[in-house]
């Protein structure tokens, strides 16, 4: 981005753009787009492997004899057939929904910002986990969200941490406006909310009438372990906002997504869906519904689900073998992340800046994951779009970086 050294257009401004905030994956973009750099940044899903002739196949068939509605307006809330594949979708994971309560977004991120755009007033409290999806950050700023953020384990969310937030909200006559929460392989953390902490945030939720939003961009692609019912699906009391998005099962490029919420909040959405971009692409709705028509997206899905084992599997083995063992890092069951943890005397945005110039390789670091800017010595290590043997090449350049400033730190102690 270019640097402004003077804004005439200062007096211009909105107030809440001054709480708005950059996303740390998008400023990452132009790095880890240089060709001599190994991303281990971007959580980009495995196109490589898509069916490129059943694509071709149905854009043709759209063109030739589709392409009056494809290139027309649509509803605000998405075509009905597409809404029948996201059912189909949710149905894999044990999640019955119905039509009427489901917007297809432009991407999962829109649906995260209407959230923050319907429910949240400035200064409103929002509870999210520590660390959180660092997309999400910038939405719930943008709106003058006050983010509380609840440390999380390998179990998720800490729920005994939680309620205190909880009761610290309700004695002061208040409650969150939601809670913001990632269930399955955590973006960045990379871990599974338990079974048990699932149903008692879904109780704690009826029991004060809190708003619940489960993100759940992750939840098909697990490799390992016992699937675990989505919060939606424990929920008998409509408090459960739920978001997903086609990005991680068929392709980002095709920005489309979906939220599934209560009648009353899912029209109040819908009104700030229209304000925002009228409707979702009418011609990505049609090649995802001719693909559901055609293939078995299930067939694709097991796909890169194997590719994605394959990759965590070498990043694990490849942290084992070059990062220092001060180190610790999670060993997620699914999707696309691994979370380290370096000793606190390491500050991952200066290691990142040291490790793309000396070494040429790229992560998230984790103060993006936190609104205060804690947790400098986390970091977000993503497996997905980069194959085995690059994975290891990177982890091995990193890990160097680590250890030379893990040495400088230990001689300028004279230790």
């Amino acid at each position: 981005m270019t640097r402004i050294d003077f804004d005439k257009y200062e007096e211009f401004y909105a107030k809440r753009t001054g709480a708005m905030r950059s996303s740390v994956m998008r400023d990452l973009m132009a790095v880890t787009a240089m060709p001599d750099v190994i991303s281990l940044a971007g959580g980009m899903p495995n196109t490589g492997s898509f069916p490129a002739k059943t694509l071709d196949k149905i854009t043709h068939e759209i063109a030739m004899h589709g392409s009056a509605a494809a290139l027309q307006y649509g509803p605000t809330e998405g075509f009905d057939e597409t809404k029948e594949n996201i059912i189909e979708v949710m149905a894999e994971e044990n999640t019955l929904v119905e039509r009427d309560n489901i917007i297809v977004t432009t991407g999962g991120q829109q649906g995260i910002d209407l959230v923050a755009r319907i429910l949240v007033n400035p200064g409103d409290p929002v509870i999210a986990e520590a660390p959180t999806y660092p997309g999400a950050i910038p939405s719930f700023c943008s709106y003058e969200a006050n983010v509380i953020q609840v440390p999380l384990d390998n179990d998720g969310i800490r729920m005994d941490l939680f309620k205190q937030e909880l009761d610290k909200l309700l004695k002061a006559g208040t409650k969150p406006k939601f809670i913001y929460v990632i269930p399955n392989f955590h973006n960045p953390a990379g871990v599974c909310m338990s079974f048990e902490r699932r149903q008692e945030m879904v109780a704690l939720a009826k029991e004060h009438q809190l708003i619940i939003v489960e993100d759940n961009p992750y939840g098909q692609l697990r490799f390992e372990g016992e699937a675990l019912p989505t919060l939606y699906s424990l929920d008998d009391d409509n408090n459960v906002i739920y978001l997903s998005t086609f990005s991680k099962i068929i392709s980002p490029g095709i920005r489309l997504g979906w939220m599934v919420a209560p009648a009353p909040l899912l029209a109040k959405f819908n009104l700030g869906k229209q304000a925002a971009d009228l409707c979702p692409s009418t011609f990505a709705q049609k090649i995802v519904n001719r693909y559901f028509e055609q293939a078995r997206w299930q067939d694709y899905v097991d796909i890169v689900r194997e590719i994605y084992r394959k990759r965590r599997d070498a990043m694990l083995a490849a942290l084992e073998e070059y990062f220092p063992q001060e180190a610790t890092w999670t060993r997620p069951q699914g999707g696309f992340y691994i979370w380290a943890t370096l000793p606190e005397y390491i500050n991952t945005t200066d290691l990142l800046a040291m490790a793309v110039e000396e070494e040429k390789v790229a992560f998230v670091p984790g103060a993006g994951a936190w609104v205060d800017g804690s947790g400098a010595n986390h970091m977000r290590l993503a497996f997905c779009g980069v194959p085995e043997d690059k994975i290891e090449e990177g982890i091995k350049r990193l890990g160097k970086v680590i250890r030379e400033q893990m040495a400088l730190y230990r001689a300028l102690r004279g230790e």
